[in-house]
């Protein structure tokens, strides 16, 4: 009996370690799947593609065959994830996964990096043009919108391709240059796809190096201000001056604010840029006779941001300059409008007739000026179009109450025609081109005797 028992006793046991080595190797199974796993989607992660890549370019170590990897980003997710709170972007971001995996070729992974930002492995994709029609499709099936029960929301999404072994050979390469494409995607706007190339990487070489450059000019104090006027058409008396920025760098030499504004905004220090700009236009501003008003730009970035009239004025406060000297043009926040016009700023729909500056806008804000695009005054001589617009916008502006300031004026031609057609005010390089402060000043003195009892100098 005792060696029986003995015998049960190490039978029982041995079932015991059994189990917890069959617990242990769940529990590693579990941790391994855990791992490789996006816990929201289902989908796998990082872990997952980068295994997944380097088995398939291993399987083709002897001969080389091409293949794709690609980067999806959904185009304004973080507003809706803000506007409509977490759970609902968890949802969209779950819909996103089931559709991606519903209709990625037969052989292809899709993973979830975080965020939304989803990758894929495409072992069929072999060049440029198999890649950019695998994004239209799938850029096409995010384009439905997305249930969230009693409301739907639509988004848009912008695509990186990378090929191999043309722009890597390894994983980290590979995605590096993936995520390349998809950057400059996102750079040119929404639902754009971008396959790597070198000409791309050299592209996105420039813009890093424009950008410390200029990051560096604006700590710096090197981005200058310079001004045009704007006249009345009736005399060509100087009402105001546009502020207008400019930036002339030691090695790149003059970079146009086409290219560095939106630049600013984009990589996210235009507000830096902005304030050193307004503070140095309403300094100089200080100098002219007070009538003179000073026209000022804010980005439609920083319209969004609920802190721009409080920095604005915070600005005009500590200079001393009179806030009701001050406009600037609006694009989209309300709110912001509402805070400047009540400290007295005046408020300006800027290029009016083109991109967002429209009809819908006068409807929704209220404002004390209109300027009308130079697409429209550069044609006026010799365009009937062109001509009837300008005279409908200045009729319904007179409705209205509102300023009219023409922009892009060249020539008396122009100036004369505009005139005839009531419009109010102008500017352009027939009334006087940019130029800086102590250039500005020489200006006025040709038209002043004195600003507060001082010579005009």
């Amino acid at each position: 009996m005792v060696l029986s028992s003995e015998v049960g006793c190490k039978y029982g046991k041995s079932l015991m370690k059994s189990a917890d080595h069959a617990a242990l190797d769940v529990s590693q199974t579990d941790l391994h799947a855990m791992a490789y796993t996006d816990p929201l989607t289902g989908l796998g992660n990082l872990y997952r593609l980068r295994d997944k890549v380097r088995q398939i370019a291993q399987e083709r170590e002897e001969d080389p065959a091409p293949f794709a990897i690609g980067i999806a980003n959904l185009d304004g997710f973080k507003p809706i994830n803000d506007l409509f709170g977490p759970r609902a972007g968890d949802e969209i971001l779950c819909q996103v996964a089931h559709r991606l995996k519903a209709c990625i070729p037969d052989g292809a992974t899709v993973t979830r990096h975080g965020g939304d930002e989803f990758a894929f492995v495409l072992p069929l994709v072999f060049e440029r043009k198999g890649a950019e029609k695998i994004g239209q499709m799938l850029r096409e099936v995010l384009s439905a919108p997305f249930d969230l029960g009693d409301r739907n929301v639509r988004l848009s999404a912008s695509f990186g391709f990378a090929i191999y072994p043309f722009a890597g050979e390894d994983f980290t390469e590979l995605l590096k240059s993936a995520d390349t494409a998809l950057y400059r995607s996102k750079r040119r706007g929404r639902g754009q796809i971008t396959v790597y190339s070198q000409e791309i990487a050299q592209e996105m070489k420039r813009a890093t190096q424009l950008e410390q450059a200029l990051r560096n000019a604006i700590i710096a104090n090197e981005v200058d201000v310079h001004f045009q006027p704007i006249v009345t058409l009736r005399d060509a008396t100087v009402v105001g001056f546009e502020a207008l920025a400019r930036w002339c760098d030691a090695d790149l030499g003059y970079v146009s604010p086409a290219v560095f504004v939106p630049l600013a905004e984009e990589r996210g220090f235009i507000d830096a840029l902005s304030d050193t700009l307004l503070r140095k236009a309403a300094e100089a501003a200080l100098s002219w006779p007070k009538e003179l008003f000073l026209s000022f730009n804010l980005s439609s970035a920083q319209l969004m941001d609920p802190k721009t009239a409080f920095n604005t004025l915070a600005i005009l406060n500590r200079v001393g300059l009179d806030p009701r000297r001050l406009e600037t043009d609006a694009d989209t926040a309300q709110k912001i409008v509402g805070e400047l016009r009540a400290a007295g700023v005046r408020i300006s729909l800027d290029d009016f007739g083109t991109g967002q500056s429209s009809l819908g806008r006068l409807r929704d804000f209220t404002f004390d000026k209109v300027k009308i695009d130079r697409a429209f005054v550069s044609r006026i001589s010799n365009d009937k179009a062109s001509e009837h617009i300008i005279k409908a916008i200045v009729a319904m502006c007179e409705g209205l109450d509102l300023a009219v300031v023409a922009e892009g004026i060249e020539d008396f031609s122009e100036a004369l025609k505009l005139k005839a057609l009531g419009c109010g005010m102008g500017q352009g390089y027939f009334y006087g081109k940019p130029a800086d402060a102590v250039a500005t000043m020489r200006f006025l003195a040709d038209r002043y005797v004195s600003v507060e009892g001082r010579a005009v100098s």
